[in-house]
């Protein structure tokens, strides 16, 4: 009995069908399939709520001049011990004390009578601490020590969150709230009513420190009355993204 193999080179070579020679399975019948796209509407909404900051970041500077780099960085570097040691003893933290900048520049002599080459005038060197408050009912006295202490610029004060996710929750309610308003708004205007939520998405803002735009010095003779600072409140915000069908009639 001839095998299989020989029987389709016989085939092939004189040219006969092979469904008699050798059975092939038949592919699968392709059904074609209507796809339906559900009508929706996508809307936005942003919400936001107000927060009462529990934190604040002071960044303070000592600024030293002197003839020789060497000179004014061991000025600067024995002021700065007296202001941190003073914001130690009034309660910081050293872990709440950072370097945020140091830095060694020369000076120059402004240029006279339209000389070319401006004369050196000695150098400066600046050493930035930023202190992370935690009491803000100490912000305006800490600002105080520090200066006394010798701290000679104060370059922000900025307040802010520990917990990033206060008022969160509040956020996503109004973003979510001013979204299906704004389904229920255009589904009225086109003339279609809304069918359930198919899709939900949302992005939350990240809570950034607030810069105080400006604060006093205090000028009251009683060393008990510290700088007055107002802490601001913090605003979360969150946008919330919502799909909704459209019920058919």
């Amino acid at each position: 009995m001839p095998s299989p193999r020989a029987v389709l080179l016989s085939a092939l070579l004189l040219g006969f069908p092979l469904q008699g020679a050798l059975a092939q399975p038949r592919p699968p019948a392709v059904v074609p399939v209507t796809a339906t796209q559900e009508r929706t509407i996508r809307v936005e909404g942003q919400g936001e709520v107000k927060v009462s900051p529990d934190e604040a970041f002071i960044d303070l500077a000592v600024e030293t001049r002197a003839p020789s780099a060497q000179a004014a960085a061991d000025a600067n570097a024995k002021k700065m011990d007296k202001v941190i040691a003073a914001l130690v003893q009034a309660g910081v933290v050293r872990k709440d004390l950072e370097t945020r900048n140091y830095s060694v520049a020369m000076e120059f002599e402004p240029p006279v009578h339209g000389a070319e080459t401006p004369k050196p005038r000695g150098y400066q060197v600046n050493n930035t601490v930023q202190v992370h408050v935690r009491d803000l009912t100490k912000v305006g006295a800490l600002l105080d020590t520090a200066l006394k202490a010798g701290a000679n610029r104060v370059d922000s004060v900025r307040f802010g969150l520990s917990k990033p996710e206060t008022g969160r929750d509040g956020a996503l309610r109004d973003a979510v709230e001013r979204a299906r308003q704004s389904a229920q708004v255009l589904a009225t205007a086109l003339g279609v009513k809304l069918g359930p939520v198919l899709d939900a998405s949302t992005i939350t803002e990240p809570i950034r420190p607030m810069p105080l735009a400006r604060f006093a010095m205090a000028t009251a003779e009683s060393a008990d009355v510290a700088t007055p600072i107002q802490p601001q409140e913090q605003t979360v915000q969150a946008t919330v993204t919502l799909i909704y069908a459209i019920e058919s009639k």
